[in-house]
């Protein structure tokens, strides 16, 4: 018996990376996948279907089920396509794992427009479309009755929760993910839907060219040592969120190798409170005893 027996999912990003290593895993635990990829380079440019339907062979060959489908995850009817292909191949959906990402680095002052937008486009806009489609198939389900038990799983990242200078639009994105994943967990929870998010830490082709990360992320040298930036690391904690098992919504876990962190959502904290409207000068005198300078990433010595 796998932990994803019966479950029907769906995986954006799924032919290479995390998002390989997701589907197979997948499939191993007993779930129908269906292996969502649009082929492009790290940035998005291209176009080529094969890496999904390679997966989605290897699946077969294991003795799993699985279809390719290369549809644009940020395309609104692109996104009714996805959901739809699960449905009518293997007669359900169950689990959709946002995962589907591109990179376009610049630090903010080299950074067009178009740069902006194709890095909001994939990352936010791919995640909203999918799940939109998504939850109005379950919601339908739960107003005819029917019980749903279903887990949606996004992927945020330590760059728009911790920051990293060049991916203003990659963390802007990401951060956006995050909120997005506590919001859609309280609004689709009447209808039996889990919303979770991870935050992983893991060598891809995104991060093998990340300024700083080529390096740190590659295999160890010696010989059967636990190679904590493999990929596969990351999906069994994708995996039991998505699983019937899992009790957990709206929630933010960082993965890497064997480590698991939940990421404390905003937290207000220190306070100061006049009782009345403040001027500047009393802000200028009682601000540092909130925020003592030199307290935190932003302050400036």
């Amino acid at each position: 018996m796998g932990a994803l027996d019966g479950r029907v999912a769906i995986i954006t990003g799924a032919g290479r990376g995390i998002g390989r290593e997701h589907a197979l895993l997948f499939a191993t635990e007993g779930a129908k996948v269906v292996v969502n990829d649009l082929g492009g380079a790290v940035d998005g440019s291209g176009d080529d279907r094969s890496p999904a339907e390679q997966v989605v062979d290897e699946i077969k060959e294991m003795g799993g089920e699985a279809i390719a489908n290369a549809d644009d995850v940020a395309d609104w009817e692109g996104g009714q396509r996805l959901v739809n292909s699960a449905i009518e191949a293997f007669g359900d959906l169950h689990v959709l794992v946002n995962n589907a990402g591109i990179l376009r680095d610049r630090v903010l002052v080299n950074m067009t427009e178009e740069e902006w937008d194709a890095v909001i486009r994939v990352h936010l806009k791919g995640h909203f479309v999918p799940t939109r489609w998504a939850a109005a198939y379950w919601r339908e389900q739960a107003k005819a009755g029917k019980q749903v038990r279903a887990s949606v799983v996004n992927t945020s990242s330590t760059s728009g929760l911790l920051g990293n200078p060049g991916q203003a639009n990659y963390g802007a994105a990401k951060a956006g993910i995050a909120a997005f994943t506590v919001i859609t967990a309280q609004e689709l929870s009447r209808y039996g839907v889990r919303v979770n998010a991870i935050a992983p830490a893991a060598r891809t082709r995104m991060t093998e060219s990340t300024p700083g990360l080529s390096d740190i992320v590659q295999a160890p040298a010696e010989p059967g040592a636990f190679d904590a930036w493999d990929p596969a690391n990351v999906s069994p904690l994708v995996a039991y969120l998505a699983s019937d098992a899992c009790p957990y919504t709206g929630k933010v876990l960082f993965v890497q190798g064997g480590k698991v962190q939940y990421f404390q959502p905003w937290t207000l904290t220190n306070e100061i409170d006049k009782g009345d409207r403040w001027t500047v000068g009393e802000l200028a005198d009682q601000v540092p005893t909130v925020l003592p300078l030199g307290e935190g990433r932003g302050a400036i010595q």
